[in-house]
């Protein structure tokens, strides 16, 4: 039994759809329709050879404009009058301190955690982030997860559909996000404590 039946040129569409708007910061699945094409092309409906470059490029293109929407407005909203302005005027300029230290690795992680995925872009244009710093590890964050969890959806495969059908797709790839994030910290946590 498919997991869902829909017509190849509109799956692309939706999943450049999906992934483009979560990136603009648009807080819709994103990364759950990355997995969903990729169990699609296990099936045979989609192109897996097609699905990761899409989901990449969208991936990209989507956070290349929300950092451009978050520097040419989020930084006006932040720095506004009003309620909590100098508590919001604070953590401004504790981001700049972020930013500037950790931007390049806050760019590149950002696009495995799902509440990051979906600011970090705009926070990184709102913070000033030096834009070609921001380019190259956006996209090598885009590129990356898009082969990290469109390899993992099209391996999964069948499985990947019956467990999402019987726990539900959210929690299955909360699941798989969870496995991806702690991998990535051990690894960290490894190279910090490696001798030099």
């Amino acid at each position: 039994m498919a997991f869902l039946q829909l017509p190849a040129h509109l799956g692309y569409v939706a999943l450049a759809g999906f992934v483009g708007m979560e990136s603009m910061g648009v807080p819709i699945p994103g990364e759950t329709a990355l997995v969903a094409a990729a169990v699609l092309a296990h099936q045979g409906q989609l192109q897996i050879a097609a699905v990761i470059p899409v989901a990449a490029g969208a991936a990209i293109v989507g956070d290349n404009l929300g950092y451009l929407l978050g520097a040419k407005f989020g930084r006006g909203l932040l720095e506004r009058d009003g309620p909590l302005a100098g508590w919001r005027r604070r953590r401004l300029a504790d981001g700049e301190r972020f930013f500037a230290r950790h931007g390049p690795k806050a760019v590149f992680l950002g696009r495995f955690v799902p509440a990051a995925r979906v600011t970090a872009a705009w926070l990184a244009g709102a913070e000033r982030m030096r834009y070609r710093t921001f380019l190259l590890w956006n996209a090598l964050g885009g590129i990356c997860w898009a082969l990290a969890m469109g390899s993992l959806g099209y391996l999964l495969g069948a499985a990947g559909e019956r467990i999402a059908a019987s726990v539900g797709l959210g929690l299955f790839l909360a699941f798989l996000v969870g496995v991806a994030v702690a991998v990535l910290v051990r690894r960290t946590r490894a190279r910090r404590t490696a001798p030099r």
